[in-house]
């Protein structure tokens, strides 16, 4: 536990029910009007059931009408170095005193994006994205097709796409 965790205390809310790493910190937290808490760190979105999301996991977030409505993304399968996404349903969630945590929310998964660029392909597009992954050094390149797009195809792009990220320029 850091010093400032023992003379300032952790900042999370009775009855959290996750576990911060060592070196995690609550930065903002934010009550949820069906019960729970929304809670900020240097690693990912803590949800009011105890399960934190990556902000490299994090594909949208939205706030508006007093409602933080996110879109986690669930890793479906590898093509060399790059992560195959899928999308989950957005989940909403309304925080009636939001404090600074939509605007921190907005930061983070912005912050994670180091590129990204859209592939218009048969059938639908796929967005492929260079995120930083919390805690960990370098980035990953993440590809996340619309639905109904050729997952085969889209994995053949991302591991090549990959292997040239990984090459260093000449």
């Amino acid at each position: 536990m850091s010093w400032l965790r023992r003379l300032f205390g952790d900042g999370l809310p009775d009855g959290f029910p996750g576990e911060l790493e060592p070196a995690e910190n609550a930065l903002a937290v934010a009550d949820v009007a069906s019960g729970g808490h929304l809670v900020v760190t240097e690693l990912g979105l803590w949800l009011p059931e105890g399960r934190r999301v990556g902000w490299h996991l994090i594909s949208k977030a939205g706030w508006a009408d007093g409602d933080l409505t996110v879109v986690e993304a669930e890793e479906v399968g590898a093509a060399g170095a790059a992560m195959l996404l899928a999308d989950r349903e957005p989940v909403r969630f309304t925080l009636p005193r939001p404090g600074k945590l939509p605007v921190m929310v907005r930061q983070r998964v912005d912050g994670s994006i180091r590129g990204r660029h859209r592939q218009e392909l048969t059938g639908g597009g796929v967005w492929f994205v260079q995120r930083k992954v919390p805690g960990r050094d370098g980035s990953v390149l993440q590809a996340r097709p619309d639905p109904g797009v050729d997952p085969e195809v889209v994995a053949a792009i991302a591991r090549e796409a990959a292997e040239r990220l990984a090459q260093p320029e000449l």
